[in-house]
C-alpha cells in the first residue's frame, strides 16, 4: 500500500515517520504526473514544491495554523495532501476540483488567488485578524519569485515591516516566472544563488554563528544571509528577518528549518530554492513549456490531440513580425507572458525592441504610454483577465492623453480548465466607457491581422481582443489591410431577424441562422467588429429589414456590447425588439470551453434556441 494513499488529511500526515517523508513525495510527485497528463494543468511549479508544501503541512496545525499561496499554479501537492485525493483525478474538469485555490473548495484553502502577488497581502490581513482577536495561530504566505515583482506585493512587504506581526513569508524560489525571469529583483536573487556569494555567506556565517546559540547546523546555515551579509540586506530594510536560502528539494531539511524558525517573532523571510519541474525530466529540461500544459503522453512528454489549425496567438504573432519588419518604430511589451502572448517570437527577432516588465501590468501600460509620447508605437500584449489591474493607467496615462498605444488582450472571453479567475469575459465592460478608446474583436484569424494593422493605423488608444485557442481555420491573406473604424459587414441577411455578433460568437451566429431557418426563422448575421465606435448606420439598416435584434457576446452583459446597442438604440430613438445574449450576473466556473459556452447559451445550438423562444 502506498504512503500517500494513508493520508486522508494534514492531520495524518504529522503522525507518520519522519523517515518516510522523501517516499511520501516521490508519490505525490508522480501522482500529479499521471493526472495531469490527463487533464492538463501546471505542472512545473507544483512539481518543484512537493518538498515544500509537504513540509509545511507536517511542520504547521493546518487548518488552524493559515497558509496562504500565490496564485496556485504551485499548490497541487496542498489539494492531495488535503483531503482531496480521491478527486484529484477531476482536477480542472467541469463540476471537478479547480485548478487553482478557492475558499468555498477547501478549508484549507484559506484565500483564493490566480493571479499573482496577492498572497502578501491577504496574509498580512489574516495575522492582523488574528492579534486583534486575540488568538495565536500562525500565519505563513508561499510567494514565488515572479510574484515578487509585483507592486502589491511590495506594498504588502512595506506595510508588514510597519506592522510587524508575527508571520512567516517562504519566498518559493524556482528561478522562474512562467517563463524565464526578468529584471532587477530576479538578477538579485541570482546573485544569492551564484556560488562566490553562497560560499561567502557559509563561510561568514558559520563564523559568525559559532558565537551563538540558535540551534542545529540546518538553521545556522538558514541564517547566513541575513542582515549582516548583503543577500539579505533588501528584506531587513524593510523590517524582515532574512533566513535563506535552504534547499526547497530536501524535506529533512525543510521541516528541519521551518520547526526552528516558525516561533521566531515578528516578520519572517525563508528564502528556499526549488526546481520548476523536479522529479520529471521533460519539464526540468523545458519548464517554460510544462508550466502549464494539456493532454500529454507522461512517459514521452509529448502533448496529445494539438489542433492543426493556427491558433490567435499564433496569428497575432505572426501579424506582428510582418508589419514590425515594416515599421522598426513598432515596440512590444509583455508583463512576464512571452510564450503566453507569443511574444516570443519578436523577442527572439527584434531583442532591442521587446521589453518583459516582469509582473507588473500597471508598469507595462504606464511604461507604453511613455514610449509613445517619444513616437514609438508601442503595444503591450497579455492576457484579457489581467487588463482590469491597468484600468487606471489606460485610462489617465493613455486615454485621456490620447497616446497611440495598442493592447492586444489575449484569452478574451471563456478560456476553459483555468475558470473565473482567468475568463477574460469583463474587458468590453471595463474599457468600453473611456473616451479616445477603440475596442475591437476579430471574427477569425485572418480578420486579426488585419485589425492588428488597423490599430497600429489609426494612431489613436487601441484594444484587440481575441480569444485563446485555434482559430476558424480560414485562409490567411498575403497582405494586411486597413479596416475602416466602427463598421461592421453584413455576413447574410434575413426578413425575420438580424444577430449581431462580436468576436468569436461570429461564426456560432452564421451556425444558429442556419439552425434558425430549419424552423422556419431567416436570420441575418452582422460581424460588428467593434464594440466602440458602433456602427450605428448597420444598426439602422438592419431595423430597415425587421425590428427583430440579437446581440450575442463572449462578455459579461452589463456594461458590454449588448449594452452599447441597447444604448445606441434608445439614444437614437430606434424601435427594436432586441434579445442581449451573453454572460448574466455570475462568475462562469472551470471546464472545456465548448462545455461552458453551451452552459451559458453562447453555443449556435444556444443560440437559435434563445431566437427560437423569443422571435418564433
Amino acid at each position: 500500500m502506498k504512503i500517500l494513499d494513508s493520508i486522508k488529511s494534514p492531520e495524518q500526515l504529522r503522525m507518520i515517520d519522519p523517515n518516510l517523508l522523501p517516499q511520501l513525495c516521490e508519490e505525490i510527485r508522480q501522482t500529479i504526473i499521471n493526472t495531469v497528463s490527463k487533464t492538463g494543468g501546471h505542472l512545473g511549479s507544483s512539481l518543484g514544491a512537493v518538498e515544500l508544501i509537504t513540509a509545511l503541512h507536517y511542520v504547521f496545525n493546518t487548518p488552524k495554523d493559515k497558509i496562504v499561496f500565490d496564485t496556485g499554479h504551485q499548490a497541487y501537492a496542498h489539494k492531495i495532501l488535503t483531503g482531496r485525493l480521491a478527486k484529484f483525478n477531476t482536477i480542472r474538469k467541469k463540476g471537478g476540483l479547480s485548478g487553482f485555490l478557492k475558499i468555498y473548495e477547501s478549508p484549507y484553502d484559506t484565500f483564493g488567488a490566480g493571479h499573482a502577488s496577492t498572497a502578501l497581502s491577504a496574509a498580512l490581513g489574516m495575522a492582523m485578524a488574528r492579534d486583534q482577536k486575540k488568538q495565536n495561530h500562525k500565519v505563513v504566505a508561499v510567494v514565488s519569485d515572479g510574484c515578487m515583482t509585483g507592486g502589491l506585493a511590495y506594498e504588502a512587504l512595506q506595510n508588514a515591516g510597519q506592522l510587524k506581526p508575527n508571520m512567516l513569508v517562504v519566498l518559493n524560489d524556482n528561478q522562474m516566472f512562467i517563463s524565464k525571469r526578468v529584471g532587477a529583483l530576479g538578477s538579485f536573487l541570482t546573485k544569492l544563488l551564484t556560488a562566490k556569494y553562497v560560499t561567502a555567506a557559509e563561510t561568514e556565517a558559520t563564523k559568525f554563528m559559532s558565537n551563538f546559540e540558535i540551534g542545529n547546523n540546518a538553521l545556522k546555515l538558514a541564517y547566513r544571509a541575513r542582515s549582516i551579509l548583503f543577500s539579505g540586506a533588501l528584506f531587513a530594510e524593510l523590517g524582515f528577518r532574512y533566513y535563506g536560502p535552504v534547499n526547497g528539494n530536501d524535506i529533512a531539511e525543510m521541516t528541519d528549518v521551518l520547526s526552528k524558525i516558525k516561533d521566531i517573532p515578528g516578520p519572517v523571510i525563508l528564502h528556499v530554492v526549488t526546481k520548476k519541474g523536479k522529479g520529471y525530466p521533460p519539464a526540468e529540461q523545458k519548464p517554460t513549456k510544462y508550466h502549464g500544459l494539456g493532454i500529454f503522453d507522461a512517459e514521452t512528454g509529448e502533448t496529445i490531440g494539438k489542433s492543426d489549425k493556427i491558433t490567435y496567438t499564433k496569428a497575432f504573432s505572426d501579424a506582428l513580425l510582418k508589419l514590425a519588419k515594416e515599421d522598426r518604430n513598432i515596440t512590444a511589451i509583455t508583463a512576464a507572458m512571452p510564450e503566453g502572448t507569443g511574444l516570443n517570437a519578436f523577442r527572439d527577432e527584434h531583442p532591442d525592441r521587446y521589453y518583459d516588465v516582469g509582473i507588473a501590468e500597471e508598469h507595462a501600460a504606464t511604461f507604453a504610454a511613455g514610449l509613445a509620447t517619444q513616437g514609438i508605437k508601442p503595444i503591450v500584449a497579455i492576457y484579457s483577465s489581467f487588463s482590469q489591474r491597468c484600468y487606471d493607467q489606460i485610462q489617465q496615462d493613455i486615454c485621456l492623453q490620447n497616446l497611440p498605444v495598442v493592447f492586444a488582450l489575449d484569452r478574451a472571453g471563456i478560456v476553459g480548465e483555468d475558470g473565473p479567475t482567468h475568463h477574460g469575459v469583463f474587458d468590453l465592460s471595463l474599457f468600453r466607457n473611456i473616451p479616445n478608446l477603440i475596442i475591437a474583436a476579430p471574427s477569425d484569424e485572418n480578420e486579426l491581422q488585419h485589425l492588428l494593422k488597423t490599430a497600429f493605423d489609426c494612431k489613436k488608444p487601441f484594444i484587440l481582443r481575441y480569444p485563446r485557442g485555434s482559430g476558424e481555420g480560414v485562409a490567411l491573406d498575403e497582405e494586411m489591410k486597413v479596416l475602416p473604424i466602427g463598421k461592421g459587414v453584413w455576413l447574410k441577411k434575413g426578413k425575420d431577424l438580424t444577430i449581431l455578433a462580436i468576436g468569436n460568437r461570429v461564426y456560432p451566429s452564421l451556425e444558429a441562422a442556419d439552425l434558425l431557418k430549419k424552423h422556419g426563422l431567416n436570420a441575418g448575421v452582422i460581424n460588428m467588429r467593434f464594440a466602440k465606435p458602433l456602427d450605428v448606420k448597420i444598426i439602422k439598416d438592419a431595423l430597415k429589414i425587421s425590428p427583430n435584434l440579437i446581440s450575442v457576446e463572449d462578455n459579461v452583459l452589463a456594461g458590454g456590447f449588448g449594452s452599447a446597442i441597447a444604448e445606441t438604440l434608445a439614444d437614437n430613438n430606434l424601435q427594436a425588439n432586441l434579445l442581449r445574449l451573453g454572460i448574466k450576473d455570475e462568475f462562469v466556473e472551470h471546464g472545456k470551453q465548448a462545455e461552458l459556452y453551451e452552459d451559458i447559451g453562447l453555443s449556435a445550438q444556444e443560440i437559435a434556441k434563445a431566437a427560437l423562444k423569443k422571435f418564433k
